[in-house]
């Protein structure tokens, strides 16, 4: 399952993230990761939660973090839930492309019976309509 958190700079989806993570960690009987550009989250995660910095990766681009997140999930199987901050700007505001990515993955999340929950920056009304269909607006 893929959901999507949206909505304007400073609008709260950074917090509703952090929450989420926590309440993930708190209730997952497996592993919890948490994926970030740069590392502002680190003291505001569960300690439990795997906090990745996707700069020090070196990934840009929706193909390189689609790869990313296949990689991680393919090393563990025990990954219940999956978190992405700041998605556009660790893959771009390609918003086709962006779509393209969603439907990739979820075939990864259903496979596996990994939970995705991405953060936006946007208007909802800019997304492509097939995005819309895995969107949680703030």
């Amino acid at each position: 399952m893929i959901n999507v958190i949206i909505g304007k700079k400073g609008s709260g989806k950074t917090k509703k993230l952090i929450a989420l993570v926590n309440e993930a960690v708190e209730a997952s009987r497996g592993n919890v990761i948490c994926v970030e550009k740069g590392l502002k989250l680190t003291y505001d995660i569960n300690y439990r939660a795997r906090l990745i910095d996707t700069d020090v990766y070196g990934i840009n681009g929706y193909d390189s973090l689609y790869s990313f997140l296949c990689g991680i999930c393919a090393s563990d199987h025990d990954i219940t839930d999956v978190f992405v901050d700041a998605t556009l700007k660790i893959g771009g505001a390609d918003y086709e492309e962006l779509l393209h990515f969603f439907d990739r993955l979820s075939v990864v999340a259903e496979e596996g019976n990994t939970k995705f929950t991405f953060t936006i920056s946007c208007d909802v009304a800019d997304l492509p309509a097939g995005i819309q269909n895995f969107v949680t607006v703030l």
